[in-house]
């Protein structure tokens, strides 16, 4: 290292994985550090990065959060390295600033978002630093897998592309503390080969992890496992333990927030301050204040969102509330490795929700502690994803026969079809995008637009909604909670972008209800599952609409009002597994049951699969659905399909089929060690049911597995 970053890092001893991962990056081979939560990953990329900066050479820095980028910047910055300027480029960042960072910055730290619409586009202005681009770092890699994951492996092809158009060739270094076979997963995401560092040198405190099953309450229903968290919230804030709790919804992070105030007003009033909430679709003031409160301990509690899992670096977090299962097993070590991260002895605690695979994991602890984190799962070559990054590339400099290695093997077909719909033009240099205006891409599988939530009276911002979350969150007549404050939507202007609302008090909360049809397209492989069931994954196309919303009462659950919708049907093409049972298979189980319900048995096998699948898959619930119906007019069968929740696929479903039997056992094994009689939140009903859970028959269920996975 030149002498002035010696100088200013004091000369620190460091871990062997540090110095095997700097001296990597520093000889000029791209590099993963997959070492644990808390190893100091960022000075293994550090080391390399300032001494580049120190010599006037560049590197981009790329962080799935706007407060992780920031984070690095106040530390790099507090060096004080002579000849180091780094700078955080943003959607926060002034135009007067961003003309500075383009000028005269060394280390840039942003986002891949940044880089896909600030950046690249405008390369030119960007000439001087990346002639000079020494190193790409990608912190927390883990977190781009699915639809994301696919589109910044894109972007970062189109960045090497213009990189080698002024002459550089960066090296990629990347960091994760949970990934699994990180090589791999760093290539596909870079398209380079990758050498991966995995010893963990560190020492660490000792965490004590616990499984929290909330009580059965009457009616076999289970407490809210928001409502558990918020008393351990407000237990660990009044022993004075600084704690996060991570939530799973925008409006759970509301409630968790409001709920442990409440229980600190009655017993330690002066802590009620020191509570508050941190979640996506808050202004940019807001959050840099709670951030700032976590640092200087004037917050002892925070309820929140993934939004931190991957945030600001805390030293002296005490615990780790998780209400929920987070999705995977790399989100839950993410987010326990948020504790103890000074060192200190810490608590981890898993808060199981009501639901199938929450129920599962509290009694099947070995399917957590001993088994790796899931496999990232990306595919660049999806058709959607591929295609519009081919427009962008083409926007940025014409597209050559060379560039179909970078792009990958698909890339020539698409380009043909790009041509063919009018969108590139074939040029004897090569294809040229054919428009005025940037191409548009959709990065994150959530609609190129998002809805602004406005409180009528006064004009004021209260956040933002994607467009396809609307529909089911801010339709007219929904409660809208911010801050822990509740507002009513009076009007949803899907045009305008804009939801108006006013401040509302209330006793009930709001719920979107939808009817969804499905349709096969290409069925692209099947394997029979002896003489009468069938596994098959193909493309299909789901038509969805929201039509009504139920009101419940926050005390009892119970249904006290519906009011029909009228929203605009919303067309998806995406991947899809499905299972079939033959006619005779459906006839033996309807002679030995006679009163079989084919419907409510296939209702909540589909379900149960959902809720188990992210055991299998690197997905979250939210980012698959599913259909049943006893009888498809394209299968001729009983059917039940589980599909990827974003346009073209991301990958679940395909790695659904590939697991199918197991994924499916563990399904069965999940509805008949429930301890209810009927069905409930904890086996086969789900949260996001767009029927109201109805109907659904757990014995019939666990009738129709049976035959289904024979004997």
């Amino acid at each position: 290292m030149p002498d002035p970053v010696r100088a200013a890092l004091g000369f620190p001893e460091l871990w062997e994985h540090q110095v095997r991962a700097a001296s990597l990056a520093h000889g000029g081979d791209s590099v993963i550090i997959a070492t644990g939560t808390a190893s100091g990953k960022s000075l293994a990329y550090l080391l390399p990065a300032l001494s580049a900066a120190a010599e006037d050479e560049t590197t981009l820095y790329l962080a799935p959060t706007k407060a992780l980028a920031r984070d690095q910047e106040r530390f790099v910055t507090s060096l004080e390295i002579p000849g180091v300027r780094a700078s955080s480029y943003d959607g926060d960042s002034s135009p007067d600033s961003r003309d500075w960072i383009r000028r005269y910055a060394n280390i840039v730290l942003t986002n891949p978002d940044m880089l896909h619409y600030g950046v690249l586009p405008g390369h030119s202005r960007w000439a001087s630093f990346l002639r000079r681009l020494r190193y790409v770092v990608i912190d927390e890699a883990h977190g781009y897998r699915g639809v994301f994951g696919s589109h910044v492996a894109q972007i970062l092809r189109r960045l090497r592309r213009v990189c080698a158009r002024y002459g550089s060739s960066p090296v990629f270094v990347l960091a994760s503390a949970t990934v699994s076979d990180p090589a791999a997963s760093a290539a596909v995401l870079t398209g380079l080969p990758v050498e991966a560092v995995v010893e963990d040198g560190s020492p660490r405190g000792a965490m004590t992890f616990a499984f929290w099953e909330p009580p059965l309450l009457e009616d076999e229903i289970r407490r809210p496992a928001p409502a558990e968290t918020a008393d351990l919230l407000a237990d660990l804030v009044a022993e004075g333990a600084q704690t996060l709790a991570f939530v799973r919804s925008r409006r759970g992070v509301e409630t968790v927030s409001l709920a442990a105030r409440r229980d600190l007003a009655e017993a330690a009033p002066d802590l009620v301050e020191r509570v508050a909430a941190y979640r996506g679709g808050y202004l940019p003031e807001e959050r840099r204040a709670l951030e700032a409160g976590l640092r200087d301990r004037s917050l002892l509690g925070l309820a929140t969102t993934n939004a931190l899992e991957l945030g600001i670096d805390i030293s002296g977090l005490d615990a780790v509330l998780i209400c929920g299962w987070p999705g995977t097993r790399a989100s839950l070590w993410q987010q326990a490795g948020r504790a103890g991260r000074g060192g200190q002895d810490a608590l981890a605690v898993l808060i199981a929700r009501d639901d199938p695979l929450d129920t599962y994991l509290v009694h099947h602890p070995s399917a957590v502690f001993g088994t790796p984190v899931e496999a990232t799962v990306l595919d660049p070559a999806n058709p959607y994803v591929l295609e519009p990054h081919l427009c962008s590339a083409a926007a940025e400099l014409p597209l050559t026969d060379e560039d179909f290695t970078l792009f990958g093997a698909t890339s020539p077909q698409a380009v043909e079809n790009l041509t063919a719909r009018g969108l590139l033009r074939r040029r004897p240099t090569g294809w040229y995008w054919t428009h005025r205006q940037r191409p548009s891409t959709d990065l994150r599988g959530s609609g190129p637009s998002v809805v602004q939530v406005v409180e009528s009276a006064t004009g004021r911002l209260l956040g933002t909604v994607d467009e396809s979350s609307a529909h089911g969150t801010v339709h007219e007549g929904a409660l809208y909670v911010h801050q822990g404050e509740t507002f009513l939507v009076d009007l949803l202007d899907l045009d305008d972008g804009v939801a108006l609302v006013t401040p509302a008090v209330a006793d009930y909360t709001t719920s979107a209800r939808s009817t969804t049809d499905i349709h096969v397209l290409d069925e692209e492989k099947s394997t029979s599952w002896g003489a009468h069931a069938t596994l098959h994954f193909g493309t299909v196309e789901v038509r969805r609409r929201v039509v009504s919303y139920q009101m419940r009462r926050h005390t009892t659950g119970e249904i006290i009002g519906e009011k029909p919708l009228d929203l605009p049907e919303r067309v998806l093409r995406t991947k899809s597994v499905w299972w079939t049972l033959s006619t005779a298979a459906m006839d033996s189980l309807a002679a030995a049951t006679p009163e079989f319900d084919a419907p409510g048995a296939a209702h909540a096998a589909e379900h149960a699969s959902i809720g188990l699948l992210p055991l299998f898959a690197t997905c979250d619930r939210w980012d698959i659905g599913g259909v049943s119906t006893p009888l498809h007019p394209d299968t001729g069968r009983l059917t039940v399909f589980v599909y990827d929740g974003h346009p073209g696929g991301a990958g679940f479903a395909e790695r659904a089929y590939t697991a199918a039997r197991p994924w499916l056992q563990a399904t069965r094994q999940a509805i008949a060690a429930c301890e209810c009689d009927h069905g409930c939140p904890s086996c086969i009903q789900s949260p996001k049911c767009g029927n109201g859970n109805d109907p659904l028959d757990k014995q019939d269920a666990l009738s129709l597995l049976s035959v289904l996975l024979g004997p």
